[in-house]
């Protein structure tokens, strides 16, 4: 029978739990037991979501206090001389020195997960330098969710990748040098891991859809035969996700690794090739769920995937997943509400893709009607969005259509226009300005929550405003200054106050991912063409 498998869940909770433990124990206001358990609360809820869900392969360790390449460098003992560290374990100062700085010594660097808007911290590597193990969390975290009836996947950032994704402190040092030491500690924590239970373990190695030196490639095998012989009665899931093996792929199904996970949203193509390579002891796990990103899944188009690879290897050997980890998705959508039901059957956050990852499964193990109904809503919300108007708005095309080169220049020169604005506009050589936007004061905040909850009309929030522009006006009249601005009291969130008065944007109330850190992200949903319904600023910078 074909498994549900999840790749990594979102960590911050629900409702940013993990923001708020965070940024409390930052500021002194908790200890580190009760972040501890506010932490162990969130992966509680996060494993009971996905049993619910029906996903039978559930990771471990894919939570993060921080961030999983951080935490990867605690477990291998990769901790800079400047923090030092003279612990048997990385402990919790220490590793939250190296993720924001402590006592003058600079945090490590963070730079973005690959094409993602994730950041990760980037790990330091010298010559010489020496790994051990540091922090014993995958196991914690697989007898932590054992506890609770649940038998998970952990997860570890691959030995490869973690020292592809460094910075070398000396020049033209190979950090794959390092790969013997490394190796050593990931045998150790696979074999406790064997120890305590453990069944599978999940092995993420990202940078082999990337362009990579001869060495790596090389050095592969090697690495994978260790990692294999460490505890032979655990199977190795190699993932990649982001793109396409392409020439790596011969490589990589050679592995001495029970399963192999594609990214077949981004590379729909590899399926092919890999059938044809793939050995007979080999899975295949197929990333047909997009992991990256909020829309709807094509239920009939990824079940013809998988229904390929089902008749060609065996359902046996097919495991079913997103293409990559969620932690790039919001988590639930069942928390916005306040979307139009047309909308809300276009969308899926985390919870519904494992929930469609679930359907996918039960199609192939016991046949298209198994899962009739999760299809037709996936075929019906796929048509309804292909002919919506509101995502192909005739009016945009209209506009389009009738654009012509000539206005894409300007009628005069610049010399004549800067004329014209010194004559009109009377400004100095080095005129005076502030950058734009005043402070949003707590009596700015409060005006804006009497609106939204009704205690204020429209007219008196626009009053109240006007107000504030005025008096903004005068301070910098006062001053003395040259060019004035209005001090924006109008706008909650830059983004947020042009997308609500967009045709094509949408706002949700919970619809956050994590950047970094306790750093959370809500971006708007561009679900169709773009349109301005009326002036937008014109009305506020025209006043009085």
């Amino acid at each position: 029978m074909a498994i549900s498998c999840n790749l990594g869940f979102p960590r911050i909770g629900i409702r940013r739990q993990l923001k708020t433990a965070l940024e409390r124990y930052w500021a002194g206001r908790s200890s580190a037991e009760e972040l501890f358990q506010n932490a162990a609360e969130i992966r509680r809820q996060h494993w009971q979501m996905q049993r619910d869900a029906g996903i039978e392969h559930i990771p471990s360790n894919d939570f993060s206090l921080y961030d999983h390449v951080l935490d990867t460098a605690a477990m291998v003992g990769c901790v800079p001389a400047r923090f030092a560290w003279t612990a048997r374990h990385v402990e919790i100062d220490t590793y939250f020195a190296m993720a924001r700085g402590a006592n003058g010594a600079a945090p490590l660097e963070m730079t973005k997960w690959f094409d993602t808007n994730y950041h990760y911290l980037v790990p330091e590597f010298e010559p010489g330098m020496k790994f051990r193990f540091g922090a014993n969390q995958a196991v914690e975290h697989f007898v932590e969710a054992l506890k609770l009836g649940i038998t998970t996947r952990p997860v570890l950032v691959g030995p490869t990748s973690f020292l592809c994704l460094g910075k070398s402190k000396a020049a033209r040092f190979r950090a794959m040098s390092l790969l013997p030491g490394l190796l050593a500690v990931y045998r150790q924590v696979i074999s406790e891991l064997a120890a305590v239970g453990a069944k599978w373990v999940q092995i993420d190695e990202p940078i082999l859809v990337t362009d990579l030196p001869s060495d790596v490639l090389e050095e592969l095998p090697i690495a994978y035969e260790q990692l294999a012989a460490a505890a032979p009665n655990v199977q190795l899931c190699l993932t990649t996700y982001f793109g396409a093996l392409g020439d790596y792929l011969p490589h990589v199904l050679r592995l001495p690794v029970a399963a192999v996970h594609l990214d077949l949203v981004r590379a729909p193509e590899q399926l092919q090739a890999a059938l044809e390579l793939v050995p007979d002891r080999m899975m295949l796990s197929l990333g047909v769920v997009d992991g990256r990103n909020i829309w709807r899944t094509d239920l009939e188009r990824a079940l013809a995937m998988v229904e390929t690879a089902a008749n060609r290897i065996g359902k046996d050997r097919v495991l079913i997943g997103p293409s990559c980890s969620l932690l790039h998705c919001p988590i639930d959508l069942d928390e916005e509400t306040h979307l139009d039901a047309q909308l809300r059957s276009w969308l899926s956050f985390a919870r519904q893709k494992l929930g469609e990852v679930a359907a996918l499964c039960e199609a192939v193990n016991r046949g298209r009607q198994a899962a009739a109904a999760a299809i037709a809503a996936s075929s019906a919300a796929m048509a309804s969005r292909a002919r919506s108007p509101r995502i192909h708005n005739p009016a945009v095309k209209q506009r389009l259509a009738a654009v012509t080169p000539e206005m894409f220049c300007r009628p005069s020169p610049d010399h004549i226009r800067r004329e014209k604005q010194r004559e009109k506009l009377k400004l100095p050589l080095l005129p005076t300005t502030t950058i734009g936007s005043f402070p949003q004061t707590s009596e700015i905040r409060k005006a804006r929550a009497a609106l939204k909850n009704g205690s204020w009309t429209q007219q008196q929030y626009e009053q109240f405003c006007r107000e504030q522009i005025a008096e903004v006006v005068r301070i910098q009249e006062e001053l003395g200054l040259d060019v004035l601005v209005h001090g924006e009291p109008e706008r909650n969130d830059m983004v947020e106050y042009f997308g609500e008065q967009l045709e094509g944007f949408v706002f949700t109330r919970n619809g956050w991912v994590q950047s970094y850190g306790s750093r959370c992200v809500k971006p708007p949903v561009i679900f169709g063409d773009v349109c301005r319904r009326q002036p937008m600023t014109v009305a506020w910078s025209m006043w009085p």
